[in-house]
């Protein structure tokens, strides 16, 4: 098949699952183009972008893409509606609300099978905002195009199917996974911190929640964080952090390669008021590190209980006294990390979309004897 992803930004968890794709999908014999948005990422994007070439033969387009709903989406429509022509592309999947968009229009436009994965998106808005009343009306709309749904984890399709929903048509649940070699031991640094937060900041992550866990357990247990990641909130955090007394206990390191951060914390811990199916966790337990993150999501699809606590920092401080008076709390995640190996893997999820792709008769672009250039 030849199968074009469309997305927005390329950062973050929906990006790490497009790249996995075309790694996954690549080394099963179709051939991959990617389509995103050129304003946003920087550096670090185009440097992920480079290292995802090798795996999309037909080649990785970049156009503007606004976030919010914009006249500028009629051009971005056109632009990839002219790639999958030139590309002969078969399949259109769109990752996130917008690349959603996009990808149903053209499929439809195209008349070849396109397909969604939500990724979170609208699905963190409720109907009774304005927001989300708008967002959740287009959802509602566009789930009539399209030929199916793709869904990272069994939260994200319940969610769906009750905000918005499925409007009869097939889909899948297929998990996100990891490679083989990414199941490799990550032991902490001389100079690590007694926790680690990895993510953008921003509300939704509740990082709030996390400092205030902190300052609770201030007189009866001194702890050190690293917040490792980025994002336009930073700023604020950081000035939170120095207005809640942790100036000497917090500190931030940026953004960095997930197998450096890990290193930079003893206990990992996701502290989020709502999520889908994060990687974070699933890159922290096959690295054997520890993790205590909140029943939110699709988490409690990978965690099992005593790893979970509620969204509130009473909650996140309990979970973390337990946790660090644990003495084998480095070797339980040694065996959560075996069990993981055997449960997520890159090369399944790859195999399954594919697999649905291949039950929808597709309209052949590509005439009998014509050239792909």
């Amino acid at each position: 098949m030849r199968i074009l992803h469309v997305f927005r930004s390329p950062v973050g968890g929906l990006f790490r699952h497009v790249r996995d794709l075309a790694r996954g999908q690549s080394a099963l014999g179709h051939t991959i183009g990617l389509f995103c948005d050129s304003s946003t990422g920087g550096s670090g994007a185009s440097e992920l972008l480079e290292a995802t070439k090798p795996y999309c033969a037909s080649g990785i387009t970049a156009a503007p893409i606004a976030r919010l709903p914009a006249p500028s989406d009629i051009a971005a429509i056109s632009a990839c509606r002219k790639i999958a022509i030139e590309g002969r592309f078969d399949i259109v999947h769109g990752h996130g609300a917008k690349g959603g968009l996009i990808a149903r229009v053209v499929g439809c436009k195209l008349g070849v099978p396109s397909f969604y994965s939500p990724h979170g998106g609208s699905m963190h808005y409720n109907w009774k905002s304005p927001d989300g009343a708008i967002f959740l009306t287009t959802e509602k709309i566009l789930g009539r195009m399209g030929s199916g749904f793709i869904f990272v984890c069994d939260f994200e399709r319940r969610i769906f199917e009750s905000k918005i929903g499925i409007a009869g048509k097939p889909f899948i649940v297929a998990h996100n996974g990891l490679w083989p070699e990414e199941f490799v031991t990550v032991q902490p640094a001389l100079d690590a911190t007694d926790l680690l937060f990895v993510g953008e900041v921003r509300h939704l992550k509740g990082i709030d929640l996390l400092f205030e866990a902190i300052r609770s357990l201030k007189s009866k247990r001194p702890l050190t964080l690293t917040v490792v990641g980025d994002g336009a909130e930073q700023e604020h955090y950081k000035a939170l952090a120095n207005g809640m007394g942790l100036t000497g206990a917090v500190r931030f390191a940026g953004r960095i390669p997930i197998r450096q951060a890990l290193a930079l914390g003893r206990l990992m811990i996701v502290p989020s008021r709502n999520e889908s199916f994060p990687y974070v966790v699933l890159e922290t337990t096959s690295a054997s590190v520890p993790i205590i993150a909140t029943n939110v999501g699709g988490i409690p699809e990978m965690l099992p209980v005593d790893n979970l606590c509620q969204p509130t920092a009473e909650d996140i401080a309990a979970s973390i006294t337990i946790a660090c008076l644990d003495p084998l709390a480095r070797s339980k995640a040694t065996v959560l990390s075996n069990g993981l190996r055997e449960r997520f893997s890159a090369e399944t999820m790859a195999r399954m979309i594919s697999d649905f792709y291949a039950t929808f008769p597709r309209c052949e672009l590509v005439h009998p004897g014509e050239p792909l250039s």
